[in-house]
């Protein structure tokens, strides 16, 4: 075992820790956990001599100066944060890999560009329900309106848990980076899907990510008493709520052949006692797909099942719109180098969508951005026993290594 292998398997355990639990890590954005992994990764940034700042939404950034200060940015990154009870693997992997990485080309010396390791803060949406949070901020498409109205379940609103990491969310605009300071992003992550492992493949180059459209839904019945209501005059807030969550994945099968999906992933349901009918019921929806038209399509599909199913139960619903993204190609002349760095390095791989959002989607709009994918066992991800082989892992690093090699040499 070679000692990069050894330091990475090594690491990637330590961050693990942060927020281990008996079924996953849990590592919310923002939270104490959140920051003192951060405040761990750091140290070993500043161990391999990066120049260590954090901006205002709280991404930490790690640089390597280059012959020409001058000059753009090469950066890559990824993110420590996680659902609740997630994997060890999702985001560390491309933080750990993209250190190892700037680390192997600080040794070799030479290179013209700056290089730049990134954190990106609340990449995950599931504690404010707004994702990539970070990266939108450092690209200029911060939502300062929407992030002030947002709350965590324990009702602590995004502004007040960004301030207790001394952030203010008036200052956000601060975070955003002008495109002449980036010459390109290369984010290194494992797939989060099975195409990998089942093609074979050691590499995945990412053509296009899945951008995610979400509602949230409001079902309004009448709360009563379970006893003493008849079956008959029953408005049911849930029951109704179920036949919504049935209709979402049936049209969630029916676009699946263009490659879209849909998940109700979260219910809430009032008053929330044995004995009463439910009277409210808040559902949230998430549609993800690299064909916009049928993301457009699956939409209206959903409204028109809910205004039908809103009329036959005598019910009251809302659609609240949390976000509308397009999916987003990645720049052609990156797909081309990695393309070309795989063949060299006679690594297989594949060029491959992603259904799964990521920060590169949002570097895209500032500088030509691409991705590397490593494989997902099994296809599991956001889960305790998400794992990838520590040899895939350093492959996927090697692929970095080099294509950040020859955009800033």
């Amino acid at each position: 075992m070679d000692r990069n292998k050894e330091w990475v398997m090594n690491e990637i355990e330590k961050i693990a820790h942060f927020g281990k639990g008996s079924r996953g890590i849990t590592r919310l954005a923002f939270t104490e956990t959140a920051v003192e992994a951060q405040k761990y990764v750091i140290s070993l940034m500043e161990q391999v001599g990066l120049k260590i700042r954090m901006d205002q939404i709280g991404n930490i950034i790690g640089r390597l100066e280059g012959r020409d200060d001058s000059l753009p940015a090469v950066i890559t990154g990824s993110h420590l944060d996680t659902v609740p009870e997630g994997g060890k693997y999702d985001g560390v992997t491309g933080v750990i890999g993209g250190l190892v990485a700037i680390s192997r080309l600080k040794d070799k010396g030479g290179l013209a560009h700056p290089l730049e390791l990134v954190i990106f803060a609340c990449e995950e949406s599931s504690r404010f329900g707004f994702a990539t949070v970070g990266s939108k901020a450092m690209v200029g498409l911060a939502n300062v309106s929407e992030w002030s109205k947002a709350k965590d379940q324990s009702g602590l609103s995004f502004a007040e848990a960004i301030a207790q990491n001394h952030l203010d969310i008036e200052r956000i605009g601060e975070a955003a980076r002008q495109a002449e300071e980036i010459k390109a992003f290369v984010e290194l992550h494992i797939e989060q899907g099975r195409v990998l492992e089942k093609e074979q493949k050691t590499i995945g180059i990412v053509e296009a990510i899945a951008a995610p459209t979400r509602l949230k839904i409001r079902v309004e019945g009448v709360a009563a008493h379970s006893g003493s209501t008849p079956m008959e005059e029953r408005r049911d807030a849930l029951v109704s709520a179920s036949m919504i969550v049935l209709a979402i994945h049936e049209i969630g099968a029916e676009q699946s052949k263009y490659g879209t999906v849909a998940t109700v992933g979260m219910l809430n349901v009032h008053p929330g006692s044995i004995n009463v009918i439910p009277g409210v019921v808040e559902m949230w929806v998430d549609i993800r797909g690299v064909n916009h038209e049928s993301i457009i399509e699956c939409l209206q599909d959903i409204k028109d099942a809910i205004s039908t199913i809103a009329e036959g139960q005598e019910i009251g619903v809302s659609i609240m719109l949390l976000s509308a993204e397009k999916p987003v190609n990645m720049n052609k002349d990156i797909i081309s180098l990695v393309k070309k760095v795989c063949m060299e390095k006679k690594v297989p791989h594949q060029v491959i969508h992603s259904q799964a959002g990521h920060d590169a989607m949002n570097l895209s709009h500032l500088a030509p951005a691409g991705m590397i994918f490593v494989p997902s066992q099994n296809g599991v991800s956001h889960n305790g026993e998400e794992h990838t082989a520590i040899d895939e892992i350093m492959s996927g690093i090697d692929v970095l290594t080099e294509t950040l090699f020859q955009l800033a040499k």
